[in-house]
């Protein structure tokens, strides 16, 4: 079943929005020319770290249901693009219960055409954002068992978050609410990997007033503090895999890592 969602607000045309170039950089249609035009200055390796990030998500959230895990509260869905996680997911455990949230309204408009779930699960979408973790918490408790694991999804999102922003401190109030058991699946753009990359990328969103805040290993390292790691670790987006054959050995300035909640 899919869970109703409200009459979607008015979308602001005039800035560009993480998701929509997110969309354009994944070839999807659902953006407008001031998002277009953000990502035609992006560099080639915006691209594809795009891609990347995708198939770290594929991979991971296939994993963790053959792992039994049958909850997942992704934040920053984006503009549902095919496979989607609750695609993957039920379709390895059928029932799973999948809340989405992002912060654009065009992501709401897309979510009940696109987001249907298989009968025996369950998905829901909130319009929020996570610099107000509270508020995805009380809106995820109507749907998913807190008195059960759940697999917190953070894709490509907390380097648009800055460090005034307190990421860290967001990302442990979020983990705070999950039980033992819990999983945190995070992939983040690297300021060390590529630093020629990162500061281009970083300028080019700074010129649509949008901030980020890419950073080193150690600064992505923090995010999974008092967490047990999965093999193989904080790694690169494509050298993240468990049940799968090995990634094409591919440059990556994308660090990725699951870990548990003991």
């Amino acid at each position: 079943m899919s869970v109703n969602t409200p009459e979607p607000p008015q979308i602001d045309t005039s800035k560009a929005h993480p998701a929509r170039v997110y969309d354009w950089l994944l070839g999807g249609k659902d953006n407008y020319p001031v998002d277009e035009a953000v990502g035609e200055k992006l560099p080639r390796e915006a691209h594809i770290g795009a891609r990347q990030n995708r198939q770290f998500m594929n991979r991971a959230a296939a994993w963790l249901a053959g792992q039994g895990i049958d909850q997942f509260l992704d934040i920053g869905t984006g503009i549902p693009t095919e496979p989607n996680l609750h695609q993957i997911v039920q379709g390895v455990v059928p029932h799973a219960k999948v809340v989405y949230t992002d912060n654009d309204p065009i992501v709401l408009r897309h979510a009940e055409a696109l987001l249907v779930s298989s009968p025996e699960g369950v998905t829901d979408y909130i319009q929020a954002d996570v610099r107000r973790p509270g508020e995805i918490i009380e809106h995820a408790r109507r749907v998913l068992d807190f008195n059960r694991p759940i697999a917190l999804s953070l894709i490509a999102l907390m380097h648009f978050i800055p460090d005034d922003q307190d990421a860290h401190g967001i990302v442990g109030e979020l983990l705070s609410a999950l039980p033992s058991g819990s999983y945190l699946v995070l992939s983040h753009a690297s300021s060390d990997r590529l630093p020629e990359l990162a500061e281009q990328v970083t300028a080019e969103y700074a010129r649509a007033g949008i901030r980020l805040g890419f950073r080193t290993r150690e600064g992505v390292a923090r995010f999974f503090e008092g967490l047990d790691l999965v093999e193989p670790g904080l790694v690169t987006a494509t050298e993240w895999f468990r049940s799968t054959p090995a990634p094409e050995p591919e440059e990556s300035a994308i660090y990725a890592g699951v870990a548990r909640l003991g």
